[in-house]
């Protein structure tokens, strides 16, 4: 997997999205809070890009008043979550500055959010790792709409959950997990986003582990050899 590859890739989906148009904004208006908090969820991307924010730990160094910001408008975003919205495996590849890693946890924040009883698994190679998304998603948490967080409460505040989990008061929980298909097995997920995939050296059995029990996997990577790669290249 090159990265002339990956960049292909990003053209093809950026032309499907300008033929597509952008029909992701929703009303608001209405006066039940609960229907505004609703057309505020219906679609992940339209949350994140309106209704939280991301963190960006080199504001500094970019003159930014704010570590805090908006999820960018990128045209390969949305047809890149149609296709995980509409496939029960997707393998996508990523470079450094495309942001899919934050798009991905996003998705499976939303899906944790707004429906009960969602258990996802994020695992990445280490568990300081996988503790790094899960905070990503703690972050889109915390720092989306009051109204939003309201409607759908954590099962006990951010401080008092630990560093590899995010729970929701509804039963949906997200559990970061280091490499390792006896990982995934001590778990029942509803869905496993692997990130880096192509740096996990058992990543191959973690995802035929997953297979029997998710209902949806998502493997993302930037580009190495190994199994991620020959799955990607054998896919084209």
């Amino acid at each position: 997997m090159t990265l002339h590859s990956i960049r292909r890739g990003i053209r093809e989906l950026t032309e499907e999205a300008r033929r597509n148009g952008n029909h992701f904004l929703v009303s608001e208006s209405g006066s039940d809070p609960s229907g505004v908090v609703k057309s505020k969820v219906r679609d992940p991307l339209h949350w994140l890009q309106y209704h939280t924010e991301t963190k960006d730990p080199h504001w500094r160094e970019v003159g930014a008043a704010s570590p805090y910001r908006s999820f960018p408008d990128k045209p390969y975003f949305r047809p890149i979550l149609e296709r995980l919205q509409r496939e029960p495996v997707l393998f996508c590849a990523k470079s450094r500055d495309l942001m899919l890693s934050w798009l991905f946890v996003g998705f499976f924040t939303h899906d944790c959010m707004v429906h009960p009883g969602v258990e996802v698994l994020f695992q990445s190679q280490t568990e300081e790792k996988a503790a790094e998304l899960v905070d990503y998603a703690k972050c889109l948490y915390e720092r989306q709409d009051e109204d939003i967080k309201a409607q759908y409460p954590l099962a006990e505040p951010l401080v008092q959950q630990n560093s590899l989990e995010l729970r929701f008061r509804a039963g949906s929980r997200i559990v970061g997990i280091p490499h390792g298909a006896d990982k995934v097995r001590s778990y029942h997920p509803t869905s496993l986003l692997m990130d880096e995939a192509a740096f996990i050296a058992d990543a191959g059995r973690s995802y035929e582990e997953a297979i029997a029990a998710c209902q949806k996997i998502a493997v993302l990577s930037s580009a190495n050899t190994g199994w991620f790669e020959s799955v990607v290249v054998s896919a084209e």
